[in-house]
């Protein structure tokens, strides 16, 4: 939760802030899971969160809320993944230690090979000798412990083996419970928290290298849930997810936004380059009739529109965002199905 909302829920208000929760929540006719009712605590404590203003959009298309709606969101919107990643972090952090064991055991096997060695040679160098049987003695029991030590840093060193094996196999777990926490489970993109996080790291990065970013919409997406129900509007989803992914191969980097919404970051790329790669992939969505799984009815084509921004030097990830929204947004005026630059719609301004 974010601290304010921490704050509300421990505090003299958490009844009345429960009751408005379960009230509003009734009104919507939302189930009051732990799920949905944590959902409604971020949504009423900030309704101009990206949260708020994607259940308010939902609402306002009668989404219904049903418990892949909320997992959804959960995963979109709610810090759910900062375990996982301190545990990953744990976890390099305990890796590191046990290469550094690693390598001082192997140093000191190194050292007591190079000691009974020493011994050895002492001993037999004596045994040529006419009168060191005290010495011999001595030496003698030296190497049978620097041979017995030998035997438990092997066994030692097995178990490390074993140990090690373990960590990099729970190291790769937890990496994929993190990219899982990362990824949208209907279309797998990266997912809304991914993509913020990967916007604000590239936008803080160098300040001279180009870098655009444009957020496509799916036209008239209400309508394939009105008439087709959702399960036909995943299609739609999953269909140009698809298209998305091909297209964005390499260093463009591709989320899911929210409903309907994806968007692209093209490092490295200028406006020219972006919205030739912005064309072809509404073209190819475009290409085809889509049909209905369950019953081979026609979908009709599936079009897309458009807007990207190029980042300008010290520009925040939110206002490249801002940016580039409003020019999807022109492209949505201006009839849908085409591609909207922001300089453009800026100088025409």
């Amino acid at each position: 939760m974010t601290a304010q909302i921490e704050m509300a829920v421990r505090g003299p208000e958490a009844y009345s802030l429960a009751r408005d929760v379960i009230s509003d929540m009734e009104k919507v006719g939302v189930w009051p899971t732990p799920l949905n009712f944590e959902l409604w605590l971020h949504y009423l404590g900030d309704p101009e969160a990206p949260l708020g203003r994607e259940i308010k959009r939902l609402l306002s298309e009668s989404v219904v809320i049903n418990d892949e709606t909320a997992e959804l969101l959960a995963a979109e919107f709610l810090p759910r993944s900062r375990l996982s990643e301190d545990i990953r972090d744990a976890g390099a952090v305990l890796d590191r230690e046990l290469a550094n064991v690693a390598g001082a055991i192997a140093k000191a096997h190194k050292t007591q090979a190079d000691y009974g060695e020493t011994l050895v040679a002492a001993s037999q160098t004596m045994e040529a000798a006419e009168d060191g049987a005290p010495l011999k003695t001595l030496v003698g029991g030296l190497t049978v412990a620097t041979k017995r030590v030998r035997r438990e840093t092997a066994i030692l060193e097995k178990r490390l083996e074993s140990s090690n094996k373990e960590v990099a196999r729970l190291r790769e777990h937890l990496e994929q419970v993190r990219r899982d926490a990362m990824t949208d489970a209907l279309t797998n993109l990266a997912n809304r928290k991914a993509f913020d996080e990967r916007l604000e790291r590239v936008c803080d990065g160098d300040a001279h290298a180009p870098l655009t970013l444009a957020i496509l919409d799916i036209d008239h997406f209400k309508r394939f849930n009105d008439t087709w129900g959702h399960q036909t509007g995943d299609q739609v989803l999953r269909y140009v997810s698809t298209i998305l992914s091909r297209v964005c191969s390499g260093n463009r980097f591709v989320a899911r936004f929210g409903g309907e919404e994806f968007a692209i970051i093209f490092p490295g790329e200028k406006a020219g380059a972006v919205n030739m790669a912005l064309e072809t992939i509404l073209e190819e969505v475009s290409s085809r009739s889509l049909r209905r799984r369950s019953t081979n009815d026609d979908l009709g084509a599936v079009t897309l529109s458009a807007g990207f921004a190029e980042h300008v030097s010290g520009e925040t990830a939110s206002s490249l965002l801002e940016r580039a929204d409003a020019a999807l947004y022109a492209s949505k005026h201006a009839g849908r199905n085409r591609v909207t630059s922001a300089i453009a719609l800026e100088n025409a301004a």
